[in-house]
């Protein structure tokens, strides 16, 4: 019997648990370090990574998924007569989308079904979970693939980034931004918009200043009755004391249906560094 296959990948930063509650599946990223390779989240933990980091000194390089990595992956499904709608990390932050396109293109299929999100972590998830949402519901693949594809311009992504050494030496950041960065205590507000990565607002001196901006702005759109209350998200790498305070703060004033904590992958963290947290919604159209 055919059956409807939702599919993102590890930038998503869902945990496995919710992955198997939920029926998503995944497909890792990479990460490249002394010169190894790991699957995200399969062959490597965050905490792990972050353990190499200190022992060697060494930084890690991210790699996406390949065509051949995406053929291995949807043909599967294909070949036993299911559809796929496949949610994946942002075309203008990694090559992995355009390796999905070129995947279709091999498998020459129209029960393949592609979506950019635009976004990064769990700005991807978001979505994702609105698409088994409405999987639930019994909507077709294209019916599903339409109405998530519509959410894309509607997700708000916000992250504080506590330290500027990984921008930096990710290349990011220049040795005079991380230097003054530094010097003024800066903790810089990274939002998507328009499916690429911008310093949203630079806040100076503690972390809680930044939070509590990124909650104002939440907050904001609360007040006017603009969140879609479904799913908000509180996303960290190891920076669970700031994810319990911003929970707290969220539970205070408003009441999502589903408010989830999670933890971001290793690529995602190779890039933003320990410390960085972020929330993450979904605006009415």
């Amino acid at each position: 019997m055919a059956k409807i296959i939702i599919a993102t990948d590890s930038t998503a930063d869902l945990s496995q648990a919710l992955l198997k509650e939920l029926d998503i599946v995944s497909i890792p990223l990479y990460v490249n370090l002394n010169e190894k390779t790991y699957r995200d989240g399969i062959d490597i933990t965050t905490s792990e990574l972050y353990e190499m980091i200190e022992e060697t000194g060494s930084f890690p390089k991210t790699q996406a998924v390949s065509p051949a990595d995406f053929i291995a992956f949807f043909e599967p499904y294909l070949k036993a007569g299911h559809e796929v709608i496949y949610i994946g990390i942002g075309s203008k932050n990694s090559a992995t989308f355009q390796s999905a396109l070129l995947a279709k293109t091999e498998l020459n299929t129209n029960h393949l079904y592609l979506i950019d999100s635009g976004n990064i972590s769990s700005g991807i998830a978001l979505l994702v979970l609105k698409a088994q949402a409405f999987r639930k519901e019994g909507l077709s693949a294209q019916a599903i693939y339409e109405k998530t594809k519509a959410l894309v311009p509607y997700v708000k992504s916000q992250f504080v980034i506590k330290t500027l050494d990984y921008l930096h030496r990710g290349g990011r950041a220049s040795g005079t931004a991380k230097l003054i960065g530094s010097m003024l205590r800066m903790k810089p507000i990274i939002h998507s918009s328009d499916g690429k990565l911008s310093v949203y607002k630079k806040p100076l001196g503690k972390m809680s200043r930044a939070l509590d901006i990124m909650l104002q702005d939440f907050f904001d759109y609360a007040e006017k009755d603009q969140l879609d209350l479904d799913y908000v998200m509180i996303t960290h790498s190891e920076a669970s004391k700031q994810a319990l305070y911003m929970i707290d703060q969220v539970q205070a004033k408003v009441t999502p249906k589903h408010l989830i904590e999670s933890k971001a992958g290793c690529v995602i963290s190779a890039h933003c560094g320990r410390g960085t947290i972020g929330i993450l919604y979904i605006v009415k159209p």
